[in-house]
């Protein structure tokens, strides 16, 4: 009967280790938009010059697409991911599109996972459409993802676990010079040798269905056509997601090749097996840390590297846990063969008290972790009971609740003396192979959960940016020129002029957009827009860099030489900007000390190992503390010079103006600036003249406005009757020299 329920718990454990580590897997779901424009159904008046979608993080431009179709399904644009904004999927519709019901289907592939998502989003011209409706992107896993999930990273896990196991639990508990290849009996390594090459083996799989599937996704492709055309190897050297599998292979290939020096090596060179299995731990523990580069945490909007760290601890906190357990659980049978009685459960114990140890401070780690990944995508209550990720995620906290509830039966069984008023407990307990077995079931059933949780998408937070990008149009000397800047809020704009003559497309032009920001006057450089066809020239720009009043200046040039001058002016709102960024709550906040804590009580055994190794007389004290309250206030004088320093810098450069230029120097001001330039300003020629236009884009209004009521250099004051109006209109026109 032994036997058998030995065999069955063996069996068991090999199970549990294979899947236990998923239990506590960080989640790795979907990203989302962030801005659109037009909303989603919006009913609008004209047809936009373009759709612009932002996302929550990076997108793969190779692999993502949008396509523009009509009601009847024509395509009637299609568009990508532009060069200049990763996150952005964005398409050129044609002018004058007829009035209509619109789709736009979003194929979406984020650069930090690979995941792959389509949706699609309504708009109408002129006026809404019945029966014309969008679809959501899916909140389902990827059952070949969650697969591959299933193996890669928990053959990860429990790699790191048992080598960690090894060099910091069995070696302290039974370690022993007479073994010379290892410090451990030939049967237990002969065992833990087997869970590494099973976990080797299992990550090798794992991997490869990781690339295949991640091929099959992106170009929505079968698994023959993924072979026959080579399409894996364009995902391995072509996508971020390839880059960090390209990582994770060379690490895992690094722990082989270490793990075949132990072999090689443990008979000629027994002494070596020991440091070669030490390392492999901290090569693993990199590998392990490739899962969490390629994580939507690297793609939160509260703070992205704290976030990716957090992720990457709690892993470790995983492996170090739940696969250091699963090892436990295949090592022991073997371990204990030879004994039995008060000799086995002395052998036993020895082993369960330091790994309990270790595995205290792991629960703490995972808890304190998972507690502040999930606040960064759990925002409500409705979060958590409406969404599929919700639900996956309450159900994995619930049966990970029974995992840890039985682990901490554990933990007071090993420590009576402390623990006495739970006896009771102990004592059901206390026998540990069967409690160690309904451990590993519970680890089963949390598997469910945790690998659905792993590939499902993250609730979407409900932004409510829905102020609508700036537009105007202005006709200009028979020039009908339209400016629209999307976003329209503080950062990254495009500015997308559309110019038409008489109704009709005008050709052959040159147009410049500047961004000017009166109240500091300020203003950015001319950029040159680039002829999108079809009427439309776009520029991207970073010059609104706050919100506030600002100045749009559009100069059209046409082929005969002729320049018209479109200026709008804009109140630019917070609430048009993307989301780029969240402030913490008091939740987030709480969880990210939580996690420091437990940070802090991990190191606290070390910390107090150093502590006792130190020499603490009074004189030492005195220096170090002394050293230290220097060095910290040496650096707080530091940082405050230098931020006084930037400061006076920045207002040495651009001092706040004591007089700001009230006229916006529209078409009508130029006119009128020449006229009065040409009869006030006559003695403003020659080489000074040319040298003030030479400066003109590191010279602000203000002293432009100086020159004209005092002259400069060699130029005369221009005719003092005139009034503060006029001299804003002639600075405006000889700004128009530029």
């Amino acid at each position: 009967m032994k036997k058998t329920a030995s065999a069955w718990t063996e069996r068991l454990g090999l199970l549990a280790a294979l899947l236990l580590m998923l239990a506590a897997a960080p989640a790795a779901a979907h990203g989302y938009i962030v801005r659109s424009i037009p909303e989603n159904r919006a009913v609008l008046e004209r047809a936009p010059a373009r759709l612009q979608y932002w996302f929550s993080e990076g997108l793969e431009p190779e692999f993502s697409s949008i396509t523009v179709r009509d009601q009847a399904g024509n395509t009637v644009a299609d568009g990508g991911v532009p060069d200049e904004n990763p996150a952005l999927l964005a398409a050129r519709l044609p002018t004058d599109l007829p009035d209509g019901a619109y789709v736009a289907e979003l194929r979406v592939a984020f650069a930090s996972d690979g995941h792959v998502i389509t949706e699609t989003r309504v708009f109408f011209v002129g006026q809404e459409v019945g029966g014309v409706s969008g679809a959501a992107a899916s909140d389902q896993a990827n059952t070949l993802e969650v697969i591959w999930r299933a193996l890669a990273l928990p053959a990860g896990l429990l790699l790191l676990g048992t080598f960690a196991l090894y060099s910091g639990v069995l070696l302290p508990a039974w370690g022993s010079s007479a073994y010379r290849a290892g410090g451990l009996p030939p049967r237990l390594m002969r065992r833990l040798s087997a869970v590494i090459a099973a976990g080797l083996a299992a990550a090798l799989v794992g991997n490869i269905l990781a690339i295949l599937q991640q091929a099959m996704v992106l170009f929505n492709a079968d698994i023959g056509q993924v072979f026959a055309q080579n399409l894996w190897s364009i995902v391995r050297v072509g996508t971020r997601f390839g880059d960090l599998w390209n990582a994770r292979m060379l690490l895992l290939a690094l722990a082989a090749a270490l793990y075949a020096a132990s072999l090689y090596f443990r008979q000629e060179r027994p002494e070596l097996v020991r440091p070669l299995w030490t390392a492999n731990a901290w090569a693993l523990a990199l590998a392990v840390g490739t899962f969490s580069a390629g994580s939507h945490a690297a793609g939160s909007l509260l703070w992205p590297w704290a976030g990716v760290f957090v992720d990457w601890i709690h892993a470790l906190a995983v492996a170090l846990w739940a696969g250091g357990l699963g090892a436990l659980a295949l090592a022991l049978p073997v371990a204990l063969a030879p004994y039995s009685g008060e000799t086995r459960r002395a052998a036993l114990l020895a082993v369960l008290n330091r790994f309990s140890r270790l595995a205290t401070v792991c629960v703490a780690l995972v808890i304190t972790t998972g507690l502040y990944s999930s606040l960064n995508w759990i925002e409500s209550p409705a979060d958590l009971t409406g969404t599929t990720f919700g639900g996956a995620l309450a159900l994995k906290l619930i049966l990970a609740g029974g995992l840890l509830a039985v682990g901490l039966a554990h933990h007071v069984a090993l420590r009576p003396e402390r623990y006495r008023r739970w006896q009771a407990v102990a004592r059901r307990v206390s026998g540990f192979i069967a409690t160690l077995r309904l451990e590993a079931a519970l680890a089963l059933l949390v598997v469910a959960a945790a690998g659905l949780l792993t590939a499902t998408p993250v609730p979407v937070p409900d932004f409510a940016q829905t102020a609508p990008p700036p537009g105007a149009s202005q006709t200009v000397d028979g020039l009908d020129i339209s400016l629209t800047i999307t976003p329209g809020g503080p950062g990254v704009n495009t500015y997308d002029v559309v110019v038409r003559q008489g109704g009709q497309p005008a050709d052959d032009l040159a147009v410049r957009v500047q961004m000017v920001d009166p109240a500091l006057d300020r203003r950015g450089a001319w950029e040159a827009a680039e002829n999108a066809g079809d009427v439309l020239y776009v520029s991207v720009g970073d010059e609104i860099n706050r919100a506030g009043d600002w100045w749009a200046l559009v100069d059209v040039t046409r082929a005969d030489g002729v320049t018209t001058r479109a200026a709008y002016a804009w109140t630019i709102s917070e609430a048009a900007a993307v989301l780029q960024s969240r402030a913490p709550n008091v939740f987030n906040l709480l969880a990210l000390a939580g996690v420091l804590a437990a940070l802090l009580w991990a190191a606290y055994p070390s910390a107090r190992r150093l502590y006792a190794r130190l020499d603490l007389n009074p004189a030492t004290v005195t220096i170090a503390l002394g050293g230290t309250a220097a060095t910290v206030l040496f650096i707080a004088i530091g940082a405050v010079v230098i931020q006084n320093t930037q400061a006076q810098y920045e207002a040495t450069l651009n001092p706040p103006p004591t007089v700001i230029n009230p006229t916006l120097p529209d078409a009508a001001s130029l006119a009128r600036g020449r006229a009065l330039f040409e009869s006030a300003c006559a003695g403003w020629t020659g080489r000074d003249l040319q040298l003030l236009v030479e400066r003109l884009p590191r010279t602000r209004d203000e002293e432009l406005f100086i020159a004209v009521w005092d002259g400069w250099r060699g130029l005369p004051p221009c005719d003092t009757n005139l009034s503060d109006d006029q001299r804003w209109d002639v600075v405006n026109a000889v700004r128009a020299l530029e």
